[in-house]
């Protein structure tokens, strides 16, 4: 691994220390086959510490005894944080009383899903994919017609939807709702406007709707800026929800609180007849923090974004014999192929005994022989983990 060239303060979290902290990403019992503990990479939240505007938010929630339900106030004060980081983020200037609170992504996906599309069509996701959207319209009694993306071939090639795939599969199922996820999660990708132009006609001449997850949009690197969906077009903003959260990039997963964002007329009025089960269950907490987080947290993103680059050339650089390894353009999550290796049970298996890294594994994300790799923990910690990756595939 490259030598370190000065020390982060991140860099001081140890393994033993996220063990100790009791998060499911470090949880997982028992040892590697070599006797070493176990480092989690496969849930996606991040290692670092809060910023001091999120902790102090979370403080007084305490001391002011700000534990009861939500208030008007504090949705609205939820509302202008976020369009306003938004707007200077991103370019998107969201009228706040169009954003609404959510404990979470999923279950505006579950309120999408049940309010926002006709009784018993089924669901498009692209896959790979977040693990949740492969089980929740089942659950739902909805068919998920899973559509493979075109996949990396090299190391200058990207993850790709397959338009032409979509296309066939709105044809042949009737479905009225495409699942988005940009920045992509779990290749990484950041899609170009010009895709999401093409998305926007082909969901249009289909009559269907997009479900647009946006939880990881201030979390892009190379320059690269995330494009809202809905922001792309009069015809985009008309078909689609989208949700997001503080929760990635702030690392703020259980304070409970995302945001919806309805971009036309006729969503938001919709949204204001079901929108009370959806919305009850965010948590006073999280939406204290993430006011917080979106008004005076940007120069502490903006040293995690930092961090993370530096850990995606770790990653870049790192020696690991039979993979196919996809550094992300956004997110903290990389994917690597193992379909190429000669191996009688899943790689992610192999590697959690063998390497004592616990990544998630591909079949769960729709795609057998692949593996998330969450990259946001200390950079120490990381460079252990490749190390120890690179080791078992060799050996």
């Amino acid at each position: 691994m490259p030598a370190q060239t000065h020390q982060h303060r991140f860099d001081a979290l140890t393994a033993d220390a996220m063990r100790a902290g009791g998060s499911w990403k470090w949880s997982r019992p028992g040892l590697d086959a070599h006797g070493r503990g176990l480092i989690g990479a496969f849930v996606a939240e991040m290692d670092f510490p809060p910023s001091d505007a999120v902790a102090d938010a979370v403080r007084d929630s305490v001391v002011q005894n700000r534990f009861g339900y939500l208030s008007d106030a504090w949705v609205a004060d939820l509302a202008d944080a976020f369009s306003s980081f938004w707007s200077d983020r991103f370019g998107w200037s969201v009228d706040p009383e169009r954003v609404r609170p959510v404990p979470d992504v999923m279950t505006a996906f579950v309120a999408t899903i049940e309010h926002f599309t006709p009784p018993g069509t089924p669901v498009l996701l692209p896959t790979p994919a977040y693990m949740p959207f492969l089980t929740v319209p089942g659950r739902l009694g909805r068919e998920l017609v899973p559509v493979p993306m075109a996949p990396a071939s090299g190391p200058s090639s990207r993850w790709a939807l397959d338009l032409d795939a979509l296309d066939a599969a709105f044809t042949a199922t009737g479905s009225k709702l495409l699942v988005l996820t940009n920045p992509h999660n779990p290749t990484g990708r950041v899609l170009t406007e010009a895709e999401l132009a093409a998305v926007t006609a082909l969901v249009d001449r289909h009559g269907a709707r997009v479900f647009a997850d946006e939880i990881h949009a201030p979390l892009t690197f190379d320059g690269r800026v995330h494009r809202p969906y809905a922001a792309t077009s009069e015809v985009a903003a008309a078909h689609t929800v989208t949700a997001t959260s503080a929760s990635k990039a702030w690392n703020l997963p259980g304070l409970k609180c995302g945001q919806v964002v309805l971009s036309d007329a006729a969503s938001a009025e919709r949204w204001a007849e079901v929108g009370y089960l959806p919305e009850h269950g965010t948590a006073t907490p999280g939406v204290l923090a993430s006011t917080a987080a979106y008004t005076h947290g940007r120069e502490w993103l903006d040293e995690v974004l930092d961090y993370l680059d530096g850990n995606r050339a770790l990653l870049r650089d790192a020696d690991l014999p039979g993979l196919g390894v996809t550094v992300p353009e956004g997110t903290y999550l990389a994917w690597l192929d193992g379909t190429g290796l000669d191996l009688d049970e899943p790689p992610a298996a192999y590697l959690a005994r063998e390497a004592g890294v616990v990544l998630t594994d591909g079949a769960a994300c729709g795609s057998p022989g692949g593996m998330r790799f969450n990259l946001a923990m200390a950079r120490p910690v990381l460079s252990e983990a490749l190390d120890r990756l690179g080791a078992a595939l060799r050996a």
